[in-house]
């Protein structure tokens, strides 16, 4: 820990350092002071409508910060070969890329805490504002919410990590990162509807079928980390479900850094 420490502080100061996290944080700003505006154009259930937009505002915002920020603190050390510079110092390439995944875990968790509380400030003046109509808000569901949608940026970083070890450019890292995103979101329902494509009327070959399966179990089902739903609605999460999504998440992140570490270390830098 004494070695990952110190890479995992630099780290996090150079993510902080990048004005793409400015511009980030006042893009999060205007879409949350918009919440204020369309939140009081909707004559029912106000309060629905502001707390789905304020946690659609925050995982827009982290998703951003893991494009732009994220896979340009790895990249930019192979891109400037400084790599070379931290190399050389009694470091592993493993304790490199772990390291430098806890300074981005820690970004996030700063960001994701910081853009939260601007959240439930505006979702709290929504309130303020119309006492009558925006009725039956969930505290801890939205808690749970920011906490879901942060655990599901972590283990994109880590992916994208992966993509990092592999490629050796930011652009070809960050088009995976994102295909993986969308992958991610849409392939439980994907599955559903190949298992069963006589409830649409439609014919799926046995090909397809397998190659979604294979997406399935390969790319990660990101959907299960996406509660505002039940959050907007102030609807109960059976701890089983809190239990085994956190359970997923952190096995599929710790996995999926350990890959991009062993990737790293058995990697040739010209």
């Amino acid at each position: 820990m004494r070695v990952l420490w110190p890479v995992a502080l630099i780290t996090f100061k150079e993510g902080i350092r990048n004005r793409a996290i400015y511009g980030i944080s006042i893009i999060a700003l205007l879409l949350l002071s918009a919440n204020l505006i369309i939140s009081g154009m909707v004559m029912r259930e106000i309060g629905k409508v502001a707390v789905d937009m304020a946690l659609s505002a925050v995982s827009f915002a982290g998703l951003l910060v893991v494009l732009f920020v994220g896979i340009n603190l790895m990249a930019k050390d192979l891109d400037r070969r400084t790599i070379y510079m931290v190399l050389s110092r009694p470091i592993s390439r493993s304790q490199y890329v772990v390291g430098k995944f806890l300074g981005m875990v820690l970004l996030l968790l700063v960001t994701m805490a910081v853009l939260g509380g601007f959240a439930i400030a505006s979702v709290l003046l929504v309130q303020a504002g119309y006492p009558d109509y925006a009725l039956g808000i969930s505290w801890p569901s939205i808690g749970l919410a920011l906490f879901f949608s942060t655990l599901s940026l972590i283990l994109l970083t880590a992916l994208s990590f992966v993509f990092a070890s592999l490629t050796s450019t930011s652009f070809i890292t960050l088009v995976l990162t994102l295909v993986t995103y969308i992958i991610g979101q849409s392939i439980s329902d994907v599955k559903a509807l190949v298992d069963a494509p006589e409830s649409v009327g439609i014919h799926v070959s046995p090909a397809a079928t397998k190659l979604v399966h294979a997406a399935y179990y390969l790319f990660p089902n990101l959907s299960l980390f996406d509660i505002k739903t039940q959050a907007a609605h102030a609807l109960a999460v059976p701890l089983s479900y809190v239990f085994s999504t956190l359970a997923y998440g952190v096995v599929y992140t710790c996995l999926a850094i350990t890959v991009a570490a062993l990737i790293f270390r058995r990697r040739e830098f010209p």
